[in-house]
């Protein structure tokens, strides 16, 4: 399924994500910067279309901007399944049991807050709901200044990564100033 980025755009700026303000920018600059960055990294092009509509349901930290649940068809229409689905994930998961998931050893154990229910996720998703997490944070934090937002999460995530995730982590926080006293 071949998307075309323009036409993606057309449909998030329909939503009136061009106005929302985001970490010092604008929610659609933050969603085309969190796709291209995730194509810089060699993401699959189902990553970086999750990259594109990571937020569009909410997430629990940033509820400026929401469409409801029941347009997930139609979000799953434009960007593909798989996609539609890493996006409901990363709209759907707690902070808190994503980062003790990172944290831990073994399977992930991550908590759906919209069913308030286990996110059932393959370790392959699993895989790239950190890499998409972890590209979101990475876009964003030199703009906001909050380096010390779930920083053990955030490197642990990297280091699970590994390769490009980590090189980048590495050399954003390299720039990281420490909190005014």
């Amino acid at each position: 399924m071949t998307h075309n980025l323009k036409e993606l755009t057309d449909f998030l700026v329909g939503l009136g994500v061009d106005k929302v303000p985001h970490s010092k920018t604008y929610f659609l600059s933050h969603l085309i910067g969190v796709y291209r960055d995730l194509k810089e990294w060699g993401a699959p092009e189902h990553l970086a279309l999750a990259g594109l509509f990571h937020s569009i349901y909410g997430t629990e930290a940033f509820q400026g901007f929401r469409i409801s649940l029941d347009r997930r068809e139609e979000v799953r229409s434009l960007i593909g399944e798989r996609a539609e689905r890493l996006a409901y994930a990363n709209c759907a998961l707690t902070r808190d049991s994503l980062d003790a998931s990172v944290l831990a050893a073994g399977r992930p154990n991550v908590w759906d807050r919209f069913r308030n229910a286990p996110l059932e996720i393959t370790d392959e998703d699993y895989a790239d709901l950190l890499t998409l997490h972890l590209c979101d944070r990475l876009e964003q934090v030199e703009r906001s200044q909050n380096w010390d937002l779930r920083s053990a999460a955030f490197r642990g995530m990297a280091e699970r990564l590994g390769g490009v995730a980590l090189e980048t982590w590495t050399r954003v926080f390299a720039g990281a100033r420490p909190a005014a006293a």
